[in-house]
């Protein structure tokens, strides 16, 4: 069927609420959804497609026919369109699949027995505590354990290695009871195992009182050593514990939800909490979404996705942005889970805190997957937020311009590609339209040539073949004022904001032509500008004072007879320094390009007799 058949077909849809089910020409199910009228929502796809992100794009394109499910209403269309897509896994959904596994917590079989976390059960006499849904829940239990008991964590055997070398590291800093010099006996050193066993299979709380038990029977029997050590345990599981309670009290149990996208990528991370405390963490990159997703409808996705394969849900969800269709989902996971689930976006406190937490994890997972660091993407993010751009700005040019008095009047342009300097990309000016000092007239100079030298090679890559994403001027609303008309007369709609210096040269805000937009809050953010304001600022100064330097050293050679601009600039090209000027023969100052002899022999003399003077 072509685009026009499955237009004509979807404008002949009911106006009722209903599931839309789209297949290709092979009669397979690649894409699933909801509408609260079906019209009105499945012609969209079959119209123009200049507003669709790439991924329904790709998806209309290999539509052949579609199918429809009439329901009573949205909630009864939201429920089915959740197991239809369980059962058939179309491709053009958000798909997130069970598969972690499980993983298991391994007691070893000998006398010193170890303690370690595996992914895998073995038949191989030792115990194993588990199975785990979560491998990182796991995994952090035995590193805990460890520490709190002081077991070891190395590859040491024992009773072989015992008396075999110092002990490392972890026993000067408590971690570690240090069998491996000898320092602990072996029926203590079970004893601790059964009490790290004990903790892992009780928890926290129930651990702490037995061992208080135990405690109190050792002080009675006056055993104050055993009693000294309990009381070091228990002191080191509630130093732990008060470590991770994270949770405003009167929130015990919940769910945060983040999303971040970059280079038409996605990645969500779940961060869930039980009794106040992080229980697992949890990332999922979804590839190809687009370069501008719509972030409300891809949360609402995630989350029928992610909570139809959870057995047990929160009763509050924290969310880092709009979901579509949020009191329905509400309603849906209430009735899946029997208890009331609410959804909230945090502006502030704890709950921002943890979504800010998500964040950053989406943000390191999906950075690591582009290869670069998640704290440049959280920065960008911020950025693009505080500015209000509609995405990430991952090409940054900022300029800035440096003189003396209007002498050597020069600009500096640097680049900033996925956050951190890309110096291939920087590039030099040197002021020529006029004479004296006028930043303002050097800014809109410098950013015409600039752009001329685009439409030489567009979209070429490196140094001006490419557009930034972000202009960022190392002044204020002047600079901007400036530079704004250069490129409204190209057509360019390039954001273009001014950073603004306090007192003590320190970048305080961002300017545009109206407002001054405070940066100190966002930390990642300032961090950011501060290091792309002070890099070009660096960056034009160095300019600055290497043609200052060539100018002076190029006056003092024009002194010389013989000697005029042309061959003073000659000379300090190829000798770099008046030093090695003065230190060359008559044969060397001849290989230089316009010296001849005569000339060569005059700088000769000016520096020797100059020298004999002295």
């Amino acid at each position: 069927m072509d685009i026009n058949e499955l237009r004509y077909k979807a404008m002949h849809l009911p106006l009722k609420p209903g599931v839309y089910i789209m297949k290709n020409s092979r009669d397979e199910i690649i894409y699933i959804g909801k509408a609260k009228a079906l019209k009105n929502r499945v012609s969209q796809y079959f119209g123009s497609d200049r507003n669709h992100p790439e991924k329904v794009r790709q998806m209309v394109a290999n539509v052949d026919h579609f199918d429809y499910i009439i329901c009573g209403g949205e909630f009864e269309a939201l429920v089915l369109e959740c197991s239809l897509i369980k059962q058939h896994k179309p491709k053009y959904n958000i798909l997130l699949k069970d598969d972690k596994g499980y993983s298991y917590i391994r007691i070893s079989d000998e006398k010193w027995r170890r303690i370690s976390f595996v992914m895998q059960q073995a038949d191989d006499g030792a115990k194993y505590l588990g199975p785990y849904m979560s491998a990182w829940y796991a995994r952090n239990a035995v590193d805990e354990a460890l520490k709190i008991f002081r077991l070891p964590s190395c590859t040491k055997v024992f009773p072989r290695d015992i008396g075999k070398g110092r002990p490392c590291l972890n026993y000067f800093i408590k971690q570690c009871s240090a069998p491996c010099a000898g320092k602990i006996s072996l029926e203590d050193y079970n004893e601790s195992v059964d009490s790290a066993i004990c903790f892992l299979n009780t928890g926290d709380s129930e651990s702490i009182k037995l061992m208080t038990e135990k405690m109190n029977e050792a002080a009675e029997n006056l055993e104050f050593e055993l009693a000294a050590r309990l009381r070091d345990r228990i002191s080191a599981v509630r130093r732990i514990t008060e470590r991770q309670v994270v949770v405003e009290a009167n929130v015990k149990e919940q769910d945060a939800i983040a999303v971040m996208t970059e280079k038409g990528d996605a990645c969500f991370a779940v961060i869930r909490f039980r009794d106040g405390r992080l229980f697992d963490k949890e990332d999922f990159l979804i590839r190809s979404v687009g370069e501008d997703p719509d972030l409300s409808a891809m949360r609402a996705e995630f989350i029928q996705q992610y909570y139809s394969i959870r057995e047990r849900i929160p009763p509050a969800i924290s969310l880092d942005g709009e979901a579509e269709d949020m009191e329905l989902l509400s309603q849906w996971l209430t009735e899946k889970c029997g208890h009331s689930v609410q959804f909230r976006i945090p502006q502030k406190g704890d709950n921002m805190r943890i979504v800010r937490m998500s964040r950053e994890n989406a943000a390191e997972r999906l950075a690591q997957s582009h290869g670069h660091l998640g704290h440049e993407l959280t920065a960008l993010d911020e950025l693009a937020k505080l500015l209000g751009l509609k995405k990430a700005p991952q090409w940054i040019e900022s300029y800035d311009i440096s003189h003396q008095s209007g002498a050597d009047n020069v600009a500096g342009m640097v680049v900033f590609k996925d956050g951190r300097p890309y110096k291939k990309s920087y590039r030099r000016f040197e002021i020529k339209g006029f004479t004296g000092q006028d930043d303002y007239g050097s800014m809109s100079e410098v950013m015409e040539r600039r752009i001329k030298e685009y439409y030489k090679n567009p979209d070429s890559g490196l140094g001006f073949g490419q557009l930034p994403d972000l202009i960022l001027l190392d002044g204020g609303k002047g600079q901007v004022s400036a530079v704004r008309p250069v490129l409204e007369k190209y057509g360019l709609d390039i954001p273009l904001f001014g950073m603004v210096k306090d007192n003590h040269h320190r970048t305080r805000a961002i300017t545009d032509e109206g407002r001054e937009i405070a940066i100190q809050s966002k930390r990642s953010a300032f961090t950011l500008v501060s290091s792309i304001q002070d890099e070009v600022h660096r960056f034009a100064i160095g300019y600055h004072r290497q043609k200052h330097s060539s100018r002076t050293f190029s006056s003092s050679l024009t002194e010389i007879e013989g000697i005029g601009p042309t061959r003073a600039k000659a000379l300090l090209s190829t000798f770099k320094s008046i030093k090695r000027i003065k230190e060359a023969e008559i044969e060397e100052l001849m290989k230089v390009k316009g010296i001849t002899l005569p000339a060569a022999r005059s700088v000769y003399n000016y520096f020797h007799e100059e020298k004999e003077d002295e």
